[in-house]
């Protein structure tokens, strides 16, 4: 390439240049030169500490990694004719997973004629994600797949929802009926008159014996 445009060390731009100016910018600043476009036309180089540039780049891709939430999709397998207690015990997996803010796969699968009803599987799905509605929602509806039919729960952000309801259960008014409550019964109690009847004035004769 015998010409490239030369961003300096100061990020500033310093145009298009011969390649061998660009080299001997960056050798006269103790920098290496960094072909950061070679895509363009001419290709784009900056002058640089490339040992630092490079980790700066993967202390930022650390940093990216960090902050990216990591989603995990859990399975769960049922049969149509699942008993009573096994199901619970399903349906407990799937609240947990939810509660841990994952994915829930719900796989149905079918044996036999079973084959032949898959509106069971179905129903048996949306009764399961009727009972984790206040956890999750559904994210991908039943689909029937050969003999395996599924559906996908996302978890919903109830937690905070579900918190704040119970505080409004404990105390209603917010705090306002218990303090006025307290008030009333302050004034109550200041305004209340006394059971005791008012001393009676000094009887005259008393008066001129003091005297």
């Amino acid at each position: 390439m015998p010409e490239v445009r030369l961003i300096g060390d100061d990020g500033q731009q310093v145009g298009v240049v011969k390649t061998d100016q660009a080299l001997r910018y960056a050798q006269e600043r103790d920098l290496d030169l960094v072909e950061v476009a070679p895509e363009a036309r001419p290709p784009v180089v900056r002058v640089l500490d490339y040992s630092k540039y490079k980790y700066e780049q993967e202390q930022k891709a650390k940093a990216a990694r960090r902050h990216q939430k990591q989603i995990t999709i859990r399975e769960i397998k049922l049969r149509p004719k699942i008993a009573t207690a096994d199901y619970e015990t399903k349906k407990g997996h799937v609240r947990r997973f939810l509660g841990n803010q994952d994915k829930v796969k719900i796989t149905i699968m079918f044996r036999g004629r079973e084959t032949t009803h898959p509106e069971r599987g179905e129903q048996l799905l949306m009764r399961l994600a009727e009972d984790v509605a206040d956890l999750g929602a559904i994210e991908q509806r039943p689909n029937l797949d050969g003999r395996n039919m599924t559906m996908v729960l996302g978890p919903t952000k109830q937690k905070e929802a579900a918190e704040d309801d119970s505080e409004q259960k404990r105390d209603p008014s917010g705090g306002k009926d218990s303090r006025r409550n307290r008030a009333a019964a302050a004034g109550t109690e200041d305004s209340e008159p006394s059971s005791e009847p008012p001393a009676a004035p000094p009887a005259e004769e008393e008066i001129r014996r003091s005297a």
